[in-house]
């Protein structure tokens, strides 16, 4: 089994942290600063549309009202699937008011989690100073549009995403190592690409239990919401055009790029002709970075991949560009040039706004007026950003020369390569609902 070294602390833990609060304090004042928080159809304290029709949604299934034929808070229709109605039940203990503050601190403190568990991939141990880099990290990712628009909308991919990054980070031989995968896709349907990842990677137990898992919510809601359940699997499921137009600039996908290009709605065969190949290089190329013991990188570009090769991904799907941050910033601490690819990924994923009109502000690069230059470049940019990373991830490894970083001056030990790092005893958007 591959080896990997684990670190005691970060070596520039001075420059990163003097770094990482400098674009936090940035990150936190243009949050509050390009758009007044109060702002209706966009203000960060002013959102929580998406948390409310959850909670409508839970209320629906306890008193055995329609999810899908009936719209829900503010017209719109319900799209997850009838499990997530059930995973919902518990925001009905938060009153009607309080559901959107509630969901916004807790959607803080999961972020944080998930940077934190992605150094935790990485293999650093958990002090103090490692969870204020990390607070640090969430706070300056508020600024970053999955980020900004997901705390706005009161969105569950921060939810989601921790639910596979624990899966992933557990032991080979864990018992529980596929629920997280199973149940995270019972919930919204775009984390089943992890049970391939998990087939390519030749886990075979491990997706079988995931998939065994997505099996069991599908039956047991079906047994709780028998009518709901019907409805979805044998009509909405199919109802694509429930979500919005793949021509719509927020579709930051493999299929939302054909259709800007054509300004048309993309051909399936055209979608399916481009996202199959780079599905499958990605599973490739995710199965070679674990063997060469970067479970970190594999999980997240697996997370890209499902948010590329998806119908439809709304920009808020992309949150997995937040443990790519961590990664970066892990690589620059024994190369500082990574530092440059770190910011300029912030950059180019930041919540930029645009002021059209002063009830309208759109927020997002692919959302910056289509005069500017470089517009089909800008109207496309994770999608630009995800072929990078993963050409930039085949090249390497083409070449054999991504290897786990080593601090300098750092006695590691070694863990096995699928080994939570256990902390050491220590001193001390459109509206949607997509």
């Amino acid at each position: 089994m591959a080896e990997r070294s684990r670190r005691a602390e970060l070596p520039r833990i001075t420059l990163t942290l003097i770094l990482l609060l400098g674009t936090a304090a940035l990150g936190v004042t243009l949050l509050f600063t390009t758009m007044d928080p109060h702002m209706n159809s966009g203000g960060i304290l002013a959102g929580g549309l998406d948390v409310h029709i959850y909670r409508d949604g839970g209320w629906r299934a306890l008193h055995d009202k329609a999810l899908y034929i009936e719209p829900t808070h503010y017209g719109l229709l319900y799209t997850y699937t009838p499990f997530s109605a059930l995973v919902f039940l518990p925001l009905l203990l938060v009153p009607w008011d309080l559901v959107t503050s509630v969901w916004l601190v807790l959607n803080l403190v999961v972020l944080v989690v998930c940077v934190l568990q992605s150094w935790r991939m990485l293999g650093y141990r958990v002090t103090p100073r490692l969870v204020v880099l990390s607070m640090l990290i969430g706070l300056a990712c508020t600024f970053i549009e999955p980020v900004r628009t997901t705390l706005y909308y009161g969105q569950i991919n921060l939810w989601l995403m921790m639910l596979v990054l624990w899966d992933f980070s557990r032991g080979p031989d864990s018992k529980l190592r596929g629920l997280g995968v199973g149940i995270a896709a019972g919930i919204k349907l775009t984390p089943l690409f992890f049970i391939a990842q998990y087939a390519a990677q030749r886990r075979w137990r491990t997706a079988v239990t995931a998939a065994l898992t997505f099996v069991a919510t599908i039956g047991v809601t079906g047994l709780i919401l028998p009518h709901d359940s019907y409805q979805y699997w044998t009509s909405t499921f199919f109802q694509s055009g429930r979500i919005a137009p793949d021509v719509h600039p927020s579709n930051q996908s493999l299929r939302g790029a054909i259709a800007h290009v054509l300004h048309d709605p993309a051909p399936v065969w055209l979608w399916l002709l481009i996202a199959v190949p780079v599905a499958l290089v990605a599973l490739w190329l995710a199965a070679v970075l674990v063997r060469r013991d970067e479970p970190l990188l594999s999980v997240t570009l697996g997370g890209l991949t499902a948010c590329a090769v998806s119908p439809y991904s709304w920009g808020h799907h992309w949150v997995w560009f937040v443990p790519l941050l961590v990664y970066l910033i892990h690589r620059a601490q024994t190369r500082l040039p990574w530092f440059l690819a770190a910011a300029g990924l912030y950059l180019a994923v930041a919540a930029w706004t645009y002021t059209y009109t002063p009830t309208w502000v759109s927020v997002g690069t692919f959302l910056l007026p289509p005069w500017w230059p470089f517009h089909q470049v800008l109207l496309n940019i994770y999608v630009v950003i995800y072929l990078i990373v993963l050409v930039g991830i085949a090249v390497h490894v083409y070449r054999g020369r991504l290897e786990p970083a080593v601090a300098e001056g750092i006695s590691p030990t070694t863990t096995a390569v699928d080994t939570v790092a256990i902390p050491e005893k220590l001193p001390a958007r459109p509206v949607e609902n997509a």
